[in-house]
């Protein structure tokens, strides 16, 4: 279910912002019907499915998806844009006129909630 906070969120951004968010949006909630939708730190969007998903932070110039993985999800397309040696997070960070390889994302979405459903990347990161 949308949560209302998220479409204020999303509507008072700019058209090509509201658009990325939107299809990222679309993505996460295709990836599992269960997934949630919150706003944390006071006005960041985040989905949730038995720990954090990501996170959408628009900013002046650009939408950065936060993937909450711990590092572990395989980037086979390269997407992460940066936190690359980050502990909690890796960022996909989306330009005016960039594409978002749906495909890719899609996966790491669904990679990231079957990690969190097995007990969270944590729990996965300290068995390897």
């Amino acid at each position: 279910m949308d949560d209302p906070r998220v479409d204020q969120y999303i509507d008072a951004l700019p058209a090509w912002q509201q658009a990325v968010c939107r299809q990222v949006r679309a993505l996460v909630r295709a990836a599992d019907p269960a997934v949630e939708e919150t706003i944390k730190r006071s006005v960041q969007p985040y989905f949730v499915l038995d720990g954090n998903i990501c996170a959408l932070l628009a900013t002046k110039d650009h939408v950065n998806v936060f993937l909450y993985d711990g590092g572990i999800v395989p980037d086979p397309q390269h997407i992460i844009t940066a936190g690359h040696s980050n502990k909690t997070a890796r960022t996909v960070a989306f330009y005016e006129g960039d594409a978002v390889n749906e495909e890719a994302l899609g996966a790491m979405f669904r990679a990231i909630i079957a990690n969190n459903r097995a007990g969270g990347w944590r729990k996965i990161k300290g068995a390897q």
